[in-house]
């Protein structure tokens, strides 16, 4: 017999839910009709990203200063270069000829200004080597490119170098494309992965074919409409050419798991016997309310970005902020008018739908990993469901999934096994955190070059002829700056360089270089350009640039007065990490206390979110130490086509962000039906088996769907999307298995009653936050036959 469902209250997210419910043609027409309005704007105002690397008062941004005004922008501009080498020398006749109208026609490309090394530019600036075996053999030509480029038009210009270079047949000749900014651009397909597998997690997880599209089709809307704001944001914003994919990786993940927590809810309802209508309105008062509450709780996290005070950082945050935001909207709107048209047939599902779902899923895997055999599927999934209305084994209905009673499921069992052992489990998890905690004592922040890039790709090729005729230093070249207004300048610049010249770490220096070559004298600044004997990434450049200012510097410029920067895009990378990671400690800071006082609201307790802030610190340290050990001391980094180097400065924030806004859904979700438990029967052990069995199966599979969407991301071309997806899947992974599966059941029975202790001052003035809503069902009611358990809901949060 169905348990009891109290009344659902009149108030706004009653409303909300049965409005949308009721007018859901409405709804969808809005939706779509926003949806085409801004792919319409992308198609037309376009984007315009780019990375804005600088940093507040820093002496890189102040050198950079000097060079807009005396060198029309020199060294600020996005670059690249044309490598080529050749056994027969670089001035073989046909080598020559055929490099010359190479880079005549990309010199005529608008955005593109080339130094060539043939030119007498190119052998002031060294652009041919002239030392070691490949002396001779290996050149390239400077490309700088006009700043209205930007950074998917860079890449565009890139692949048309490709295209000429292919079209050049000359024996031994080889011709590669350097430079992170001409880089090969591909769009995102690892999305396409995460969707596949989500697909069959989401099966597994309902016994339904629709209940599984409702979700899917809710985050699309979500995230297709997020990546267009995005796009346009970048005309207002500095956004990087990566936003749209981070906002992709995200917005999936949050967009599945919100309408799989809603959809749960109101199948939950349904069981219980009410009407679709009703059973919408109850999902969107409890589910959906939360929904509200987790939401709002990630974009503030990504908001909390914005102390960094940096235009890139901010134009990150705003990105991924947005998508989210769009998501959860589309969640507890879009999402009940798709309930209202398919109502009482989610709980249908026929083995047409079943094998036409899995043959979409196969094909989507096809598409992303670019298996084109695969692809079959999709034409074979029209087939079934068309055969389906005609053969009667595929009209034939599923049977439907026993309904178990909470007591009766693993999760209970699970729990009270925990319990008996809190001790061994609480002291055995953390270590394992811990250890996997350590490497992060070792991070070194900083930004990876074009030695990271997969191997077969023309930027790490064109890389390592850099480093065979050059030096790995000449990928980075440090540019002294400083302004000059006599010839006693010009000498002490002139001294000054000789100084760098005999300094550790010095490849070669040339310069003084006035920015009036016909009148040095009259020059109102001149520059120093610098070769380190390390590349760009590593940290011995880092310590090159700090004695550069520290030491040489003022040992030469200060008695002569003269002010000099240490400036070009290394230095400025260098700059940009130094500043980030001093001010991390206060972002850190700001959400910890956000979270923590968050949850104290909503559980009127003082110890569960001060567990919570330290259980999800001990999971995205674990993180944050799979990331140091992938991606830096580069274990295991073949398998993801990369190699070690420094961890991006911005992505310890960006993960701390968003793993402490999904690991607070998780916290509710588990917490307010524990905490309901609790409060209906004062039974501190039952009341945690209770809540952990009622939504361990939705909070598992909310969990794996993540895992998936984020490790698909593994498989791009883009190193930090990389480290962005094992980063968050790790984090998932470790959040939804040891941190609620293991510390949560194990610490809540150490401290019993006290988990709920709350100092009477404090709960006098603390505000309320109510993220249950009504309606729930009464205890001990079965658990809903549908996977993430029903009743997985049931409270799901109940909140």
């Amino acid at each position: 017999m169905s348990a009891p469902v109290a009344p659902v209250s009149d108030n706004f997210w009653s409303r909300l839910g049965r409005a949308c419910f009721v007018r859901r043609r409405r709804v969808l027409a809005v939706w779509l009709g926003g949806l085409v309005l801004v792919v319409g704007l992308m198609a037309t105002v376009g984007g315009s990203n780019e990375s804005d690397f600088g940093s507040p008062d820093s002496e890189a941004g102040s050198g950079f200063d000097v060079l807009e005004e005396h060198f029309g922008g020199l060294g600020t501009r996005l670059t690249g270069s044309i490598v080529f080498r050749t056994e027969d020398g670089i001035d073989d006749p046909d080598v020559v000829a055929a490099m010359t109208g190479l880079f005549a026609t990309v010199d005529a490309i608008p955005e593109v200004e080339l130094t060539s090394p043939y030119s007498d530019a190119g052998q002031r600036q060294g652009l041919v080597a002239v030392e070691g075996p490949a002396a001779g053999t290996i050149a390239y030509a400077q490309l700088d490119l006009d700043e209205a480029a930007g950074e998917i038009r860079s890449s565009e210009i890139g692949a048309e170098i490709l295209d000429l270079a292919d079209e050049i047949d000359v024996p031994g000749l080889q011709i590669e494309v350097g430079g992170s900014a001409l880089g090969e651009f591909e769009p995102p397909e690892s999305e396409v992965i995460g969707l596949a597998f989500a697909i069959v997690i989401l099966i597994l997880s309902f016994g339904s074919v629709l209940a599984m599209g409702l979700p899917i089709g809710v985050a699309l809307f979500g995230v297709s409409i997020g990546a267009g704001l995005i796009t346009l944001l970048s005309n207002v914003l500095s956004v990087p050419d990566f936003a749209v994919t981070l906002g992709a990786m995200i917005g999936l993940g949050v967009g599945i798991d919100y309408a799989l927590f809603i959809v749960t809810r109101y199948r939950e309802s349904i069981h219980q016997g009410l009407d679709a209508e009703e059973a919408t309105v109850t999902a969107i008062n409890t589910a959906g309310r939360a929904v509200v509450f987790a939401g709002f709780t990630v974009v503030i996290s990504l908001l909390g970005m914005f102390v960094m005070g940096l235009p890139f950082i901010n134009g990150l945050a705003t990105g991924a902020a947005v998508t989210v935001l769009v998501t959860m909207l589309a969640s507890v709107t879009l999402l009940p008018a798709f309930i209202g048209f398919a109502g009482h047939r989610i709980e249908v599902t026929r083995w047409r739908g079943l094998i036409a779902a899995g043959l979409v899923s196969v094909a989507l895997l096809g598409v992303g990993l670019q298996i084109q055999p695969l692809l079959v599927a999709a034409p074979l999934a029209v087939v079934v469901i068309l055969a389906g209305f005609a053969i009667a084994p595929l009209r034939r209905e599923l049977p439907p999934r026993r309904v178990k009673p909470v007591r009766e499921t693993v999760a209970y069992r699970w729990s009270h096994f925990i319990q008996r052992h809190p001790w061994p489990v609480a002291v055995g998890t953390a270590a394992v955190l811990v250890a996997m905690t350590l490497p992060v004592a070792n991070m070194r922040l900083g930004f990876s070059d074009e030695s990271n890039f997969p191997e077969d790709s023309t930027t790490r090729q064109a890389y390592e002829l850099i480093v065979e005729g050059f030096g790995a230093g000449a990928n980075g070249p440090l540019i002294v700056v400083a302004e000059t207004s006599g010839p006693q300048d010009l000498r002490t610049m002139a001294a000054l360089t000789d100084a760098i010249a005999a300094g550790d770490g010095v490849a070669a220096v040339a310069g003084p270089i006035p920015s009036n070559r016909e009148d040095p004298v009259a020059s109102g600044a001149a520059t120093i350009r610098v070769i380190p004997e390390t590349g760009p990434q590593d940290a011995a450049t880092v310590q090159l640039v700090e004695d550069l200012r520290d030491e040489v510097i003022p040992s030469v410029a200060d008695d002569a007065g003269l002010e000099v920067f240490v400036t070009g895009t290394v230095a400025a990378q260098i700059d940009f990490s130094s500043y980030l990671s001093q001010r991390l400690p206060y972002f850190f800071g700001a959400v910890l206390l956000l979270s923590f006082l968050l949850l104290m609201m909503v559980f009127r307790s003082l110890l569960v979110p001060l567990k919570a802030v330290v259980m999800n610190l001990l999971s995205i340290g674990g993180a944050y130490g799979v990331v140091v050990a992938i991606f830096q001391w580069g274990w295991g980094a073949d398998l993801f086509d990369t190699a070690g180097g420094p961890i991006e400065p911005f992505i310890p924030m960006m993960m701390f962000a968003i793993v402490f806004g999904l690991s607070m859904d998780y916290e509710v979700f588990l917490l307010s039906r524990v905490k309901e438990e609790y409060d209906r029967t004062g039974d501190a052990a039952d009341s945690v088996a209770d809540g952990l069995a009622a939504t361990a199966r939705v909070i598992t599979a909310a969990a794996a769907i993540m895992v998936v969407v984020f490790g698909s991301f593994v498989l791009e071309e883009n190193r930090i999307i990389k480290m962005m997806g094992v980063g968050l899947a790790t984090a998932v992974f470790l959040d939804a298995t040891l941190v609620r599966m293991l510390l949560v059941p194990a610490t809540m029975e150490l401290l019993g009653d006290r988990n709920w202790w709350l100092p009477r001052w404090i709960d006098r003035i603390l505000p309320r936050i109510d993220v249950e809503g009504g309606g729930h069902p009464a205890p001990g009611a079965p658990v809903g036959d549908l996977s993430p358990g029903e009743d997985a809901e049931r409270e799901l949060l109940d909140a």
